[in-house]
């Protein structure tokens, strides 16, 4: 079967490389698990980004892949380090996201057809977010852009001096990525080494983020938007009749469950009964096959999602026709073949 994997992380060493060599934060140190320990301040004890040998990469993930007896092509979207971009002063976040952005669209290059990504953006200032967008999507071709749950520590991606950021997102008609960070949620989810804080900060901060951008009116004035929630969308499936009771205050043209229903999500849910609420709740048309790869492995996905089982024309819009539709991913151009000129008669 071909498969497009939509939850996908593939991180350019290079970046990390430039990281290690910054004194003060954010900065990153190398760990003894072939990766990096990324520190967003000094404060950070339990749960600093850890990050191994399989995120770095490419030609191992894509053998990795080829295991599973699929044809599988990725979306890679860049995961909890996005807020990275937002910590920095505006003109040096600028320029750390046009590096990965270009990191990225090198790796599209290098694997046409098989390889998209999307990119990074710092939301501190809003002229140099649109700015990146606009380099990333006009210039290098990537296919989306990434948004933390937060810019650095503050919640607020709803800000208003953001909104004609998402204007100008939904005016290129690319998909907007929504992954959670360790910003907001981690430090009074501490403790336990990081695993309640994991287990459902992380959770908890994509279904904040996307609520926000309901309550606040952004999905009412930019229907458009196409926003993908990872992680099955957080809690927001399960708490939707909850979200339609408690929230009239924000007087919302319509029950907010509407907004999150024109949203897109994943399968990531270690849990078959939470692939299959996500696909009930969105429906099948706005769901796509996602492993969260390396934190997560392919194959207990594909079991998880196989005890569902789903129609043959199901597993196709779930598997590969909805990324394709929803992301807007299409194959490169053929190269163009050498012109031979005509010898001369003589």
């Amino acid at each position: 079967m071909h498969i497009i994997d939509s939850h996908f992380h593939w991180w350019p060493r290079a970046v990390f490389e430039k990281l290690c060599k910054r004194s003060e934060y954010p900065r990153a140190l190398v760990n003894d698990r072939g990766g990096y320990t990324y520190m967003r301040h000094a404060g950070v004890k339990d749960s600093p980004l850890q990050s191994w040998a399989e995120w770095f990469d490419l030609d191992d993930q894509f053998e990795h892949m080829d295991k599973l007896g699929h044809q599988v092509d990725v979306v890679c979207s860049i995961g909890p380090f996005s807020v990275h971009f937002s910590d920095l002063p505006p003109e040096e976040g600028r320029d750390a996201a046009m590096h990965w952005n270009e990191e990225m669209a090198a790796a599209q290059r290098k694997y046409p057809g098989r390889l998209w990504a999307s990119a990074a953006v710092p939301l501190v200032d809003t002229k140099i977010a649109i700015e990146v967008l606009d380099h990333a999507v006009n210039k290098l071709g990537l296919m989306g852009v990434n948004i933390p749950g937060s810019v650095g520590a503050d919640a607020r991606i709803d800000a208003e001096r953001l909104w004609p950021f998402y204007a100008r997102v939904e005016q290129l008609g690319v998909p907007m990525f929504l992954h959670p960070t360790d910003a907001v949620f981690a430090d009074m989810l501490d403790g336990y080494d990081g695993a309640l804080h994991l287990s459902l900060g992380r959770v908890i901060e994509v279904s904040v983020a996307a609520s926000r951008l309901v309550l606040s009116g952004l999905m009412e004035k930019y229907p458009g938007l196409k926003a993908v929630l990872s992680h099955t969308g957080g809690a927001l499936p399960y708490q939707s009749g909850r979200m339609d009771k408690n929230t009239k205050a924000a007087k919302l043209p319509r029950p907010v469950s509407e907004y999150l229903h024109r949203m897109y999500t994943d399968t990531v849910s270690p849990h078959s009964m939470g692939m299959k609420f996500a696909i009930e709740y969105y429906g099948i048309d706005n769901v796509m096959y996602g492993t969260d790869y390396p934190c997560w492995d392919p194959a207990t996905c594909l079991r998880l999602l196989d005890e569902l089982n789903l129609s043959d024309a199901d597993k196709q819009k779930l598997f590969y026709d909805n990324a394709r539709r929803i992301l807007n991913l299409r194959d490169p151009a053929p190269k163009a073949q050498p012109v031979r000129e005509l010898a001369l008669a003589k």
